[in-house]
């Protein structure tokens, strides 16, 4: 039996009657759509695009691609042919995009023309890559999109196991270097039948819009595997989501569901709040993921929108949420609980469980785990151990059995030795008048010994009392805890996804 990825969520809707309904629409550009019917056709040709340049099954095909048609095109087309899609942040400096190159050693590039003064430099004396593919106006030497496909035959879907390698992933970098992450076929699968279907519940009627880009893991569940599974349609916009652009995009729209990172969900709130009106949208549901969503942030977003946030925790090795709150049973600051089909537990350095209200490392497994990294085997060791997933994320379990994030595993800190969650002081940093957002990292005093140190980003127009911020922590989650040193900053290092990345933020002073 055939069980290639391709045939579940592009083939099979033309069997079932969906093949003219809408699979993709862009909210910019010359606002193209895409059907089903039309996908899997001009997959197909992708595909035997493929073939006819000579790409061999398991070859890796690179995509710098914006959230376009095209990503499900090239996606798709090169799962159908057997081949490897690597999707890759569209946000890398050329000295990244040649070192993942060079790392993946793919033969063929498919990059957006609005990238293409980027990515040149980075491809200049590959050794690897024997074709690039444009989408837009391709330069000397390359090809473009439409050149490529023109005159393709539409290929049959090649046969594949569940178990079969089908697309690389490369992990967000919020500790350093990213990391290529390989996925079976059996994986996105898992991922919406499990968090997509009995969490969020996505059904064919759904109209979707997520600000995380299919590059990474949590964008491509959200806009590709999840609303694919279903027949739903999915909303792209391959340009910054800046408040004002997803505003207008809910209102133009109309996406009943809405996935978001806290950073923009933080942002969004704050304009909305500026505006002292209600925003103008369909969205019945949220999802929250890339960081803890604090609890400010959940309550100020419902009051405002009347849509809950799932918020949840996923990462690049498990290909998404497998930890999250339910709609009608949410609790903002934290976790919420195991999504059905996977397990967690909490251990100490010794690999024992922990108690209750005691702070330990995340483990996880479940039926999308990736088959391991690319290249990097002690850290695959070191990270898939068995059945179970190290996350590096530090949590604690509630008497109710909810998880509440602490941190990242490389951002705990003692004070007095005691424990300090990073996350914990920030989100008491945000719940305070006038800021934004904010980083927490460890700093040695004149002393020696560590205490905490805050960077803020503050409200437009706003000041703060430092003396007064500093009183608020130590009222609201103890006097150790308070932020010896804080410092105004105009944005904080992050991620694509929309994680902080406080490894930059130690040596700051």
């Amino acid at each position: 039996m055939n069980q290639n990825a391709a045939l579940y969520f592009v083939d099979r809707h033309i069997a079932e009657g969906r093949g003219a309904k809408t699979a993709f629409r862009e909210a910019d550009g010359d606002k193209r759509s895409l059907t089903y019917a039309e996908l899997a056709e001009q997959s197909a040709r992708f595909a035997g695009a493929l073939y006819r340049h000579g790409v061999r099954r398991e070859e890796r095909i690179a995509l710098i691609v914006r959230d376009q048609l095209e990503f499900p095109v090239a996606f798709w087309g090169a799962i159908k042919a057997g081949a490897i899609p690597v999707p890759l942040n569209t946000l890398l400096s050329a000295s990244v995009y040649e070192s993942i190159l060079n790392d993946s050693r793919a033969t063929i590039l498919v990059v957006s023309s609005q990238l293409w003064d980027t990515v040149k430099p980075a491809i200049e004396g590959n050794r690897f890559l024997r074709r690039v593919v444009v989408i837009g106006d391709s330069p000397e030497g390359t090809d473009s999109f439409d050149d490529y496909m023109r005159g393709a035959d539409a290929v049959e879907t090649v046969d594949a196991q569940d178990d079969e390698l089908a697309f690389w992933l490369y992990s967000s970098g919020s500790t350093g270097v990213p990391k290529g992450v390989r996925h079976i076929h059996s994986s996105l699968k898992s991922t919406a039948d499990t968090f997509g279907a009995q969490v969020m519940g996505i059904c064919p009627e759904d109209t979707i819009y997520s600000v995380a880009k299919m590059f990474f893991a949590y964008g491509l569940g959200n806009a590709m595997s999840f609303p694919m599974a279903v027949g739903a349609t999915t909303v792209l916009f391959g340009g910054r989501p800046t408040p004002d652009a997803v505003l207008q995009i809910m209102a133009q729209e109309k996406p009943t569901i809405f996935c978001g990172v806290p950073t923009l969900y933080a942002a969004l709130v704050a304009e909305q709040e500026k505006k002292a009106t209600k925003p103008e949208h369909c969205i019945r549901l949220c999802a929250s993921a890339g960081e803890a969503l604090p609890r400010d942030i959940g309550l100020r977003w419902e009051a405002l929108w009347g849509a809950e946030i799932v918020d949840g925790v996923g990462s690049t090795e498990m290909l998404h949420i497998f930890l999250s709150n339910r709609p009608g049973d949410i609790q903002y600051g934290t976790s919420g609980v195991a999504v059905p089909g996977y397990e967690v537990r909490l251990v100490d350095e010794h690999d024992e469980d922990v108690a209750p209200d005691e702070v330990g490392e995340l483990l996880v497994r479940g039926p999308s785990s990736a088959d391991g990294y690319w290249n990097r085997r002690d850290k695959s060791l070191s990270t898939f151990q068995g059945h179970w997933t190290r996350t590096g994320d530090k949590y604690e379990r509630t008497k109710d059995g909810r998880y509440v994030y602490c941190g990242r595993t490389d951002d705990m800190f003692k004070v007095s030795g005691i424990w300090v969650s990073p996350f914990e002081v920030e989100q008491a940093l945000i719940a305070f008048p006038g800021i934004l957002e904010a980083a927490v990292v460890a700093r040695a005093d004149d002393q020696d010994l560590i205490k905490p140190a805050a960077f803020v980003v503050l409200k437009e127009g706003a000041s703060v009392d430092t003396e007064a911020l500093k009183e608020h922590i130590k009222s609201k989650i103890g006097m150790w805890k308070y932020p010896r040193w804080v410092s105004t900053v105009e944005e904080l290092p992050k991620t694509a996804t929309g994680k902080i990345q406080r490894y930059k933020l130690r040596d700051v002073k």
